[in-house]
Parts: structure tokens; C-alpha cells; sequence
């Protein structure tokens, strides 16, 4: 039986073990004794240790068939660096700022297939954008993604599943998207839409710097990804942004040294904090126009998840968790091997490999909707 290793056992990381580990030996590293005494319970076989320091993951990694890294977005660039310099093929959903391709070089000399970025935005949307830009000349393509509870609290209406630092990052990083062939950079939180969807009512749109390798692998005129969050949380955000909350230069106050994001995040994880049993939702829509075998097309995906009761298992998890288990199942497979650093996108482009991901998610109730006009 193959070897994993899942590196993070958040909510999110441990849906992922627990998925794997129907098939495979799979071993959860984390440094929270509480997160892996949770997955125990599902016959996860766990390791504690801290993941900070490179000798850590590379003595727990070195008998592994596969590596997954699910930690901190902060801590991704180095742990992927890491994993690639002892030799892993990685499935990597940190979703860490920054530039991937630098570590192409090294992943070829090692001969290792690193998958970046495999959840669900980024993600799946650059798998489906792969799909299709294998098979038409697109022209437009529409990203609007988001992650929410069901019921909505005071003040932010929110809930988050991945670290603070993690998400308030997407409040602050300049928003890149593409529009006439063009870069264009805007603030985050900017240019903000109401937009209505079926079974979840009108959300509030507005620029995230979602599209991520996008920019560099798609010849395409028109790219856009936008967040999605229950109107009027924008001002929420905003104030809290421009009054300087979320940033990480160092303040003093009453003669100690701090960071505005460390106490930020320290508040409002509390406010953040999905509890037991409470139910989120995922919603994405995806748009991509242009021009297939001399006809006009417009493809219409359309996601709505939720809450599984079942299994206890929160929607942002399943639908990141299960995209990026899918990939996972490709490489020790032996269906996707390809040395050097591969987004989603890359993947999409072999029409058998769309379709076992969209089939591994149907299996696990993530169900795509399909429109062509």
C-alpha cells in the first residue's frame, strides 16, 4: 500500500487524510495534538511535530510515496521548496504568495511532479479553464467564488477554515486580473457587485488576486476573479484595512513592539471560527466565452455545496479536499506525471484527466452544473 504524507491537519487537510485514507497509508503531521487526536478517531495515523523548521518535514517525509501540503499559506513557499529538494511529488493547496515558477528549475533537476494550488479556487476553475482552452480560442473567462456559514452573525457575516493571516491576505493583496490582453492591478475590495444566486440569494462581488499563474500560463484577453461574501461586509473590511489593522509593520504600544495583523488576527479568529456541527456553503460560477470549432460558445459551471451532515464534514473542506484527493489520485495513479511545477491548469488540458476529476467529486456529492449556450 503507497505512502502519504499530509503535512496540516486543519479542516480542510483533515478531510483530505481521512478521504485518502480509504485507499492508501496515510500519516497527518501537525503541530496541534488536538487537531490529530480528531483524525485518530478515523484510523489516520498521525504524527505531532513542528512544522516550522525544514528538518522536521524532511525526516517525516523521506519513506513517502507522496506528499500533500495543507499548511499556512505563510509557511508554503518553504515547505514546497523542501518537499522538492528531498526527492516528493507534492500536491501543494497552501496557496502561499509567492511565485511558484521560481522553483520549476528544481523541481525538474529532482525529477519531481509538484502540483500547485490544487483546490477549488484556485483550483478547479483553472482546471475547468484548462479543459476548455485545450479545445476553443477563449476570449472571456469569469471567475466568482466564495465560502460561507449559513447563518449569518454580526458583525462579519463570515467564517473562515483556513488561518487568519491567510485570510485577511486576501483583503490586502492587490487584485491582478486581465482585461484587453492587459495586467491591470487594482486594490482588494475594489469594484464590488451584487450578484444574485439560485438557492443562496444576492452576494457581494468585489477583486481578489484569484487568478494567481493564470496571468502567466493563458493567452487569453479577458480573465477575472472576484470573492464572494454577504453584502455589506466590504465596509467591515475596509475600515478595519484602512485604519491599518491588518498591517505587519510594527507598531509600539506601551513600550512592546507589535504587529497590527498578529493582534487582528488574534481578535478575530474567535468571530471567525466555524463551531461544531455549524453548516457553511460553497458557491462558484464560472464563465468562459469564445470561439469552438467556428461556433460561439458560452460555457456556464455552477457550484453549490454544502454542509455534510453525514460525515460532519464542512463544504469549504469537500470542495478543496476532494479536488485536491482527486489530483492526488492522478499521480499515484501514475495518470499525471510530468517533472517541474504544475498548476491546475496543466491538468485540464488531457480531456481523461477532467473527467476522473469531475467524476471523483460527483462520487463525494461535489457536483458541478453544466450550461452551453
Amino acid at each position: 500500500m503507497k505512502k502519504l504524507i499530509i503535512l496540516g491537519a486543519g479542516r480542510v487537510g483533515s478531510a483530505i487524510a481521512i478521504d485518502l485514507n480509504k485507499n492508501y497509508h496515510v500519516t497527518s503531521v501537525d503541530y496541534s495534538e488536538s487537531a490529530l487526536k480528531l483524525l485518530e478517531k478515523f484510523g489516520v495515523a498521525t504524527h505531532n511535530v513542528d512544522l516550522s523548521f525544514s528538518e522536521n518535514i524532511t525526516s517525516v517525509i523521506k519513506d513517502c510515496d507522496l506528499v500533500i501540503s495543507a499548511v499556512p499559506g505563510y509557511m508554503g513557499y518553504e515547505t514546497l521548496k523542501t518537499i522538492i529538494e528531498q526527492g516528493k511529488d507534492v500536491v501543494d493547496i497552501a496557496f502561499f504568495p509567492e511565485n511558484p515558477f521560481d522553483l520549476d528549475k528544481l523541481a525538474k533537476e529532482k525529477e519531481v511532479t509538484a502540483v500547485i494550488d490544487a483546490g477549488v479556487a484556485p483550483g478547479m476553475g483553472n482546471i475547468i479553464l484548462g479543459y476548455h482552452n485545450a479545445k476553443m480560442k477563449i476570449a472571456k473567462y469569469e471567475c466568482l467564488v466564495g465560502g460561507l456559514p449559513v447563518v449569518r452573525e454580526w458583525p462579519y457575516e463570515y467564517k473562515a477554515v483556513f488561518s487568519p493571516i491567510d485570510v485577511i491576505e486576501e483583503y490586502i493583496r492587490p487584485a491582478r486580473y486581465v482585461q484587453n490582453g492587459q495586467i491591470v492591478i487594482r486594490e482588494a475590495l475594489s469594484d464590488a457587485e451584487l450578484i444574485h444566486f439560485d438557492g443562496v440569494g444576492t452576494l457581494e462581488s468585489w477583486n481578489s488576486d484569484g487568478l494567481r499563474t493564470l496571468i502567466d500560463t493563458m493567452d487569453i484577453p479577458d480573465m477575472i476573479e472576484k470573492t464572494l461574501r454577504y453584502p455589506g461586509t466590504i465596509e467591515y473590511l475596509r475600515v478595519l484595512r484602512d485604519t491599518g489593522f491588518f498591517s505587519y509593520n510594527e507598531i509600539e504600544v506601551n513600550g512592546q513592539k507589535i504587529r497590527p495583523i498578529d493582534l487582528t488576527s488574534k481578535l478575530l479568529f474567535p468571530k471567525w471560527q466555524l463551531k461544531e456541527g455549524e453548516e457553511d456553503f460553497t458557491v462558484m460560477r464560472i464563465i468562459i466565452e469564445g470561439v469552438e470549432n467556428g461556433q460561439n460558445k458560452i460555457y456556464r459551471y455552477d457550484l453549490f455545496d454544502k454542509y455534510d451532515h453525514k460525515s460532519k464534514t464542512i463544504s469549504m473542506a469537500r470542495t478543496t479536499g476532494y479536488t485536491c484527493t482527486a489530483v492526488a489520485n492522478l499521480l499515484l495513479n501514475s495518470m499525471f506525471k510530468h517533472p517541474g511545477i504544475n498548476p491546475p491548469e496543466y491538468l485540464g488540458e488531457k480531456e481523461e484527466n477532467f473527467n476522473f476529476i469531475l467524476n471523483y467529486l460527483a462520487e463525494r456529492n461535489v457536483n458541478y452544473s453544466i450550461s452551453v449556450k
